[in-house]
Parts: C-alpha cells; sequence; structure tokens
C-alpha cells in the first residue's frame, strides 16, 4: 500500500534533538542513527533542525545548517537512509527568542525585545533588513539541504522557533506589516515558504510544523487559520502538527508515563478538517496497534513517532520492545547535554569501526560496523560505550558467538534479562534464575506507584525476547553456591540487585522502606513522613499512593527542592500539580537528625535550626545496599563471575540495562 507523500508507510521518524552533532556539523553517528529507522521500516525520516543562521546557536550541539561544510554530512545521511529506499527530509528552523547568547556570542534575534520565560534574555527586535536576511538564509539553507540529497524539508513553526514567535501575540508586539492581526503576524513564516519553495524547486517535498501553545479552543482556531493560509500557497506539502513550547510547557510536547495514546490528536484533527493537505498526527503512541485505530479513525494521514522508534527500529513492523515515556535517556540526556539515549534500548546509535574483529553478519544481510549502502563510518563520535554495536541488529537477529557457552545469570530483574537477552543473541546457552515468583526485579516494584505501572512493561519485553531467543526462565529458584555447582556454568552473570538500608536513626516499629509500602508488605496509616534522599519518584510515588488513601503525608529533603530529578524526565510539574490537589507538604533542605516515640527531630542544615514533627509512620527512601553476598562466595573460585545492575553499584534501571547488554555481548 502507498500512503500520502508516495511512502510505504504511514509513520514517520519526527524531528527531534540527538545532541551527535560535532563542531557544528554532522556526524556519522547520525547517519547509522537514521539508517537504522530506515531499515525498521518507516515511511519517510526528518532529521533533527538545521540551524539556518549564524545568530542563532540555542544548545551547544546544533547542526549549523548556514556552514557549506555541512554538506559532505548530508550526503552521508541521506545515503545511509536512501539505501533503504526511504526518503529523508532535514527540518530548518532559528530558535529567536527562545535562544540565548551563551554559544553565539550575540544578542539573540526576535520579532520584538520580549525576553522567553524559559532563557530570560531580552532579545533584540530585527528589523526589516534583518527579516529579509533571514528569509533568504531559510532558502540558501534549503538549497544545501537539497543539494546534499535531501528530499525536502520541514520549516519549525512551532515549539522553539522564531517562526512560532512571528506568530505569537504574546512574542509579536510589532506595529510594522509583520505584526498585528494574523495575516500580518504569519507574513514572516509565509515569505520563507516562499523563499524556501524557489530554492528547492517544485519537486521536492516541503512541510511546515504548527502547533498550539496548549489545547485550548482559541489557541487551536488560530492554528487552524495559519493551517488555511499556508494551504493557499500551493507550495506546501504536508502539516506536521504538535502542541506546546518548549521550555514553559515542554511535557506536552514530550509527555512522560501515564499520559493516554494520541492526546494531541485534536491538533491533528482540527488541521485536517480545514486544509486539503497531508496531516501528520503525533500523540505518544507506544505500539503500532495504536497508529493503525488512529487512522481507521480517520483522524491524521500519517503519524509521527519518535520514542517508540528510539525503542525499537522496528516500530513500524510491530516491534518487540516498547517505549514506556521514562524520558530518562531520551529527554533528560539531551537536556544534560549528552548524546540521546534510551532506558530500553542500549544501543540506540552505536556503530563499530570497519575491520573490528567483533562485527560479524546477522541474518538479513546487514553487517554491523558497516553502514547499508556500502557507507563505512569510523569510530562513532559523541560518546558511545567502547564495543557497542548498532541498533541496525535489533531486534530478532541473531549473531554467532565463536565460542557458545552455557551462562548461568541470577536475578531476573532489567540486569539479569538484558545480559540473558545478549549472551542469547550471540548463541549462548542461558539459563536464568529469579528468586522471587515473578520477574521484572526493583522495576516491578517501582511500577506499583500510582501513574507508573507502564514500567512493567520493560521486563516484560526483556522476558518476551528472553524467551524467543531460547533463555530457559526459572522463577521461585534461590540461587546457593550449589544451585552455581550444579549448573556447570562457563559464566556466571549475578544480577541480585539490592536491599534496603535503614538509615541510623530509623528505629521503632512504625518504619519502613519504600519498596515494602509499594508491595503491600507495610500499610501506613495516620500521619506519614517520607524522607527522601534519591530526589527521583521513589519518595514522590509513595507519597501519592498513601495520600490517595486519605494519609495526611508530608515530604522532607536534605535537598534544595522535592525530587528536583524529575525535571529531567518532565514529570515535576505533573507531579506538582497531582500533590498539591491531594494536600502532600513538603519541608527541603532539612536532614532528620533523631526519632523517638513518633517524634521525628529535624535539621535545617543550611540554617543549622532543629524542628520536631509528630507522625505516626516514617517511610524512608535513601541510598540501598549491593545485594552481593552470592558474589562473595563465588569470586576467587576460578569462575568467570560478572556483576551487573545494583548488585555492582546501585543505580536506575537504564543503568542496569545497560550494564547487561555489555556483559552479554562481552561473553
Amino acid at each position: 500500500m502507498t500512503w500520502p507523500l508516495g511512502l510505504r508507510s504511514p509513520v514517520v521518524f519526527t524531528a527531534h534533538l540527538t545532541n551527535f552533532a560535532e563542531h557544528g556539523l554532522p556526524t556519522e553517528r547520525h547517519a547509522a542513527y537514521y539508517a537504522a529507522r530506515a531499515a525498521g521500516g518507516v515511511g519517510m525520516i526528518i532529521t533533527e533542525e538545521h540551524c539556518v543562521h549564524p545568530s542563532d546557536r540555542a544548545y551547544q550541539k546544533v547542526i549549523q545548517g548556514y556552514r557549506p561544510d555541512a554538506l559532505p554530512g548530508y550526503r552521508t545521511i541521506v545515503h545511509s537512509v536512501h539505501a533503504h529506499g526511504i526518503p529523508i527530509l532535514a527540518q530548518l528552523n532559528h530558535h529567536g527568542g527562545q535562544g540565548h547568547g551563551r554559544y553565539s556570542r550575540r544578542a539573540v534575534w526576535a520579532p520584538s525585545a520580549v525576553p522567553d520565560p524559559l532563557h530570560r534574555e531580552v532579545p533584540v527586535a530585527i528589523d526589516a533588513d534583518r527579516i529579509g536576511e533571514l528569509v533568504a538564509s531559510y532558502a540558501e539553507v534549503a538549497a544545501r539541504c537539497r543539494a546534499g540529497g535531501f528530499d525536502g524539508v520541514e520549516i519549525q513553526a512551532s515549539q522553539s522557533s522564531i517562526v512560532r514567535q512571528f506568530l505569537s501575540p504574546a512574542a509579536n508586539r510589532r506595529t510594522d506589516a509583520h505584526g498585528g492581526d494574523l495575516p500580518g503576524r504569519a507574513r514572516f513564516l509565509l515569505e520563507v515558504v516562499a523563499g524556501v519553495r524557489a530554492a528547492l524547486g517544485p519537486e521536492a517535498l516541503l512541510g511546515v510544523r504548527l502547533g498550539p501553545d496548549a489545547l485550548s479552543d482559541e489557541a487551536l482556531a488560530e492554528t487552524v487559520e495559519v493551517a488555511r493560509l499556508l494551504a493557499d500557497t500551493g507550495a506546501v506539502s504536508y502539516l506536521n502538527s504538535t502542541v506546546g513550547v518548549a521550555g514553559v510547557t515542554q511535557e506536552l510536547i514530550t509527555p512522560p508515563m501515564g499520559v493516554p495514546a494520541g492526546y494531541a490528536l485534536p491538533v491533528a484533527r482540527a488541521l485536517r478538517a480545514a486544509v486539503d493537505l497531508p496531516v501528520l498526527g503525533v500523540g505518544r503512541f507506544t505500539e503500532f496497534a495504536q497508529v493503525e485505530r488512529v487512522l481507521v479513525d480517520g483522524d491524521c494521514d500519517l503519524v509521527g513517532v519518535v520514542r517508540g522508534l528510539l525503542a525499537d527500529p522496528g516500530f513500524a513492523g510491530g516491534g518487540a520492545t516498547r517505549c514506556v515515556g521514562a524520558n530518562s535517556g531520551c529527554v533528560g540526556r539531551v537536556g544534560l547535554n549528552r548524546p540521546i539515549g534510551c532506558l530500553v534500548n542500549p544501543r540506540i546509535a552505536d556503530v563499530r569501526p570497519p575491520g573490528d574483529p567483533a562485527s560479524v553478519r546477522v541474518s538479513g544481510g546487514i553487517e554491523l560496523g558497516r553502514l547499508p549502502g556500502g557507507v563505512e563510518p569510523g569510530r562513532a563520535l559523541g560518546g558511545g560505550e567502547p564495543g557497542q554495536v548498532s541498533g541496525l541488529a535489533e531486534p530478532g537477529r541473531t549473531v554467532l558467538a565463536r565460542e557458545p557457552k552455557r551462562v548461568l545469570v541470577i536475578g531476573g530483574g532489567p540486569g539479569g534479562l538484558r545480559a540473558a537477552v545478549a549472551a542469547a543473541e550471540l548463541g549462548h546457552s542461558v539459563t536464568l534464575c529469579e528468586r522471587s515468583p515473578e520477574l521484572g526485579g526493583q522495576l516491578a516494584v517501582a511500577a506499583l506507584a500510582p501513574g507508573r505501572a507502564e514500567l512493567g512493561r520493560v521486563t516484560h519485553d526483556l522476558a518476551s525476547r528472553a524467551r524467543a531467543l531460547g533463555v530457559t526462565l526459572r522463577a521461585s529458584t534461590e540461587a546457593t553456591p550449589e544451585l552455581v555447582d550444579a549448573h556447570r556454568a562457563d559464566v556466571v552473570v549475578l544480577a541480585t540487585g539490592a536491599r534496603p538500608e535503614p538509615p541510623p536513626w530509623a528505629i521503632g516499629e512504625r518504619v519502613a522502606a519504600v519498596s515494602d509500602v509499594l508491595t503491600g508488605d507495610i500499610h501506613p496509616s495516620g500521619r506519614v513522613l517520607v524522607y527522601d534522599e534519591l530526589g527521583g519518584p521513589a519518595a514522590t510515588g509513595v507519597a501519592e499512593l498513601l495520600a490517595s488513601r486519605g494519609n495526611p503525608v508530608e515530604i522532607v529533603t536534605p535537598m534544595l527542592a522535592v525530587a528536583p530529578d524529575l525535571g529531567l524526565t518532565l514529570e515535576r510539574e505533573p507531579f506538582l500539580a497531582r500533590a498539591a490537589a491531594l494536600g502532600i507538604r513538603f519541608g527541603v533542605e532539612r536532614l532528620v537528625e533523631s526519632m523517638s516515640d513518633g517524634t521525628v527531630t529535624l535539621r535545617h542544615h543550611l540554617l543549622d535550626v532543629r524542628e520536631r514533627r509528630e507522625c505516626d509512620w516514617l517511610v524512608y527512601a535513601t541510598p540501598p545496599r549491593p545485594d552481593d553476598r552470592l558474589w562473595s562466595g563465588l569470586s576467587g573460585g576460578g569462575l568467570r563471575v560478572h556483576r551487573v545492575g545494583d548488585c555492582l553499584a546501585p543505580r536506575d534501571a537504564r543503568a542496569a540495562i545497560r550494564d547487561g547488554d555489555r556483559v552479554g555481548r562481552a561473553l
């Protein structure tokens, strides 16, 4: 079947930041990354944004499309994708007042001198000459992209863009021809479209990404009017929908887990009803069945997917590994100026150098370390782990080890399951033992918190993959030195996790670890003080659970803010709103000094002031202790033993999965 724009699949890999650029130029890692999704069967790829003018450098690793020396990198990316017969577009952008001058060392350009709420930098209101210069720069970069082989371009007019700022009455306070009513505020966009179409020629694709700041009737109505103006030009090939403003309502752009699939479809439906152009719909689609449903319902013509394709490049073919919206590997890493990653896919964009002895062929004819189409990348740029392989081999393709081994994995959490999968993919004979009746480890416990049930998909999908590869999974099996001896394994991988470590002051019968409350082993009642030293979702999840049962709850932390790590994953604002509705109170910059008979003494560590809290229960979220007791009994005896995940060092699920993958592939 052929879809709109002549695509083979309705799934489009839409634009998003990767932080793969080096010195402002595209890299081999870009080529491997996009080629993996092309090989997985998407209908079209839209790359991350290419900056069109030297006045804009909103983040360090932006692709500087205005530079002529970007052209060779363009050709490498396009060649790697076209080898699979998939069209690829480049997104063009200028961040305008939503940027800053830290990297460009220049004043920020914007329609008006209105500071952005995130960066708070007052921009310079550009004059007519600079507007003309910007329009020309969009056209120039579009022509360069076309020369590099791109099948067209997409203009970013939403989220974080000077085009959006021209369209916005809040950011555009001009009184000249580029301000005032909507036709005036849309003039810049229409001039850019005209210039880009002239540069591209009539055959290339030209898309525009549009979206309201929020899902309100007023904002949506104005977006629809802009769409009609674009359609009337006859220059636009399709519209791509979205919602939200970067840095202000970022959680609308990349929503965390718990947000339902299709949440943003009202935008696509409104655009599709208003114009006779193909419309891309978005909305946190994590399974291909969801894509099929919205197409049948007529909500949109094509469906944009990012995180689903990070988790599994084969998403468009059904996929085997689902995104869970954790945002820790993708949004969180990019927000820290790191290359994009993924909680469930540790091989998101890694390549091996040509000639690496670990480069072996996989069924289907793709050689790891060699890009399709004969492009031979050098070492992956951007911080890949040594020995990692391309996502081109995932999922469902088996590579054989030179010396198959008997591998015993002890522990059925995410680290152990990933080690088992990675080893089985190499052809090793793998048995996994888990002492609990169910697989999942601490991730299964975390999934019991309100709104976090999707975390259970991580180990469910890993277990399904393990079974498909022939891994023997044994639950309710306590691993002992005797069991290890009886198994006669060549290699043992320990993934025994960690156990709660009560703080020295945590005495008495009414003290509990977060995990014991989530599992239901302990049921606190009355007034509950939740003490948090972790800063993530553990304390907030149990606080919500207890508050929803009617318990008065206060979260106390020595940090400067409650749950600061939730900010990176875009979960903090939604949590704060829920906490306010539940009446959860906060106490920051406070350490627990002692407790006795229901009285907890807190010390404000900055002011050295002591306070007392009366509570019926205290629940603690503090660093756990590695459960490495079996390691002590097995190491040093001549048997090859590896530790992964929390039994090595308690961290997060992504670290455990990365550990397991690294160890499993090194066997």
